[in-house]
């Protein structure tokens, strides 16, 4: 139980002092090549204009670069080759012991978390060099639902054909076998949870969210004595701190679709390893709201004429409300830590 408590805890404090490390290097490259959006303002998914968006950031996305998700995922990828590398250049029981890189439990999830943060960072490439594909720039919203569902496609076969996974886990009932069910059902899921990206809309709000989800499984995985994959849930929340070091007002970079597209559909993952997917509504509740106040808002204009929110996602809407950014930001570190608790307690009462 030590050993497994060190094991999960040293790389994830590793992985934030590497964070720490190089993340001033990721800034200053930044700013010198000026990575950030050429132009204030967005446009909704509909189309349409953002008056109230833009008037809340205005000046706030110029001069503030982009990518800052390459230091959660690099300090991710960089610490998973640390351990990997350590036993081999010294030999001893506890460098064996803190590898966490299995076939079984940490192969998927970073394979995703890389393929998501290399197609983000594509589509940030081409945002702050302003190539004109879509909205404000970046690659289409097609065309990234196209990467997320291939990556579904994939993952959904690993999961039913080489981990031989058909079944879910009912909160306080227990497994349910859905067969080839499971296919359909992981792809959906992962499409909906990548939707909850779009929470990356103020300083530090993305950051300590995403802390809480990730803290959450990977207590999900130490429980069911998943260690390898506990381990990396929480390598993932010491770059998310790092990043977050970073990232509160005011923020010295954005996390943007880098860092964004390569969590959700990690989380996605994660959730099916430790098959605690149906409490994803729950501990990833500030994803899932953020995603809803998207599509109530959508539907509203288009049935009723009319919005529910003075703008969204639901955290700009509490911006036009008058909450300063800090504000709306810690409260939904709150919500996030109380709502991950409760998953958690859930999970461990069957």
């Amino acid at each position: 139980m030590i050993l497994n408590i060190i094991k999960v805890f040293t790389p994830s404090a590793v992985a934030f002092f590497i964070g720490i490390g190089f993340a001033p290097i990721i800034i200053n490259y930044l700013y010198k090549h000026k990575m950030w959006k050429k132009s204030t303002g967005k446009k909704a998914i509909g189309g349409g204009d953002t008056p109230i968006f833009d008037e809340l950031h205005k000046g706030k996305e110029v001069g503030t670069p982009k990518m800052g998700g390459i230091v959660v995922w690099g300090s991710v990828i960089l610490t998973t080759l640390f351990f990997l590398i350590l036993p081999y250049i010294f030999n001893f029981e506890i460098t064996s012991k803190l590898n966490f890189f299995s076939r079984n439990q940490t192969w998927l999830p970073l394979f995703t978390l890389l393929v998501g943060a290399l197609i983000g960072l594509i589509d940030d490439y081409f945002e702050v060099k302003g190539k004109k594909d879509y909205l404000a720039g970046g690659l289409s919203l097609k065309k990234r639902l196209l990467v997320v569902f291939v990556v579904s496609l994939i993952g959904a076969w690993w999961f039913y054909s080489k981990l031989e996974m058909t079944s879910i886990a009912i909160p306080l009932v227990g497994d349910l076998n859905i067969g080839f069910l499971f296919l359909p059902f992981f792809i959906i899921v992962m499409l909906g949870i990548y939707s909850g990206g779009v929470i990356d809309g103020i300083d530090g709000l993305s950051g300590g969210v995403f802390s809480s989800i990730f803290a959450a499984y990977g207590i999900l995985a130490f429980a069911q004595n998943q260690i390898d994959l506990a381990t990396f849930c929480f390598v993932i929340v010491g770059g998310l701190l790092a990043f977050l070091w970073f990232n509160i007002p005011p923020a010295r970079f954005y996390m943007s679709e880098t860092g964004s597209m390569a969590l959700t559909m990690t989380l996605a993952v994660v959730a099916f390893l430790t098959k605690e997917v149906l409490l994803l509504p729950i501990i990833a509740f500030p994803l899932i709201i953020t995603t809803l106040s998207v599509i109530i808002q959508v539907l509203s204009k288009k049935i009723r004429g009319k919005k529910v929110f003075l703008v969204a996602p639901l955290h700009h809407h509490f911006e036009a409300k008058g909450w300063p950014g800090h504000k709306v930001a810690m409260r939904y570190w709150v919500i996030s830590m109380v709502f991950a608790f409760v998953g958690v307690i859930i999970a461990l009462l069957k």
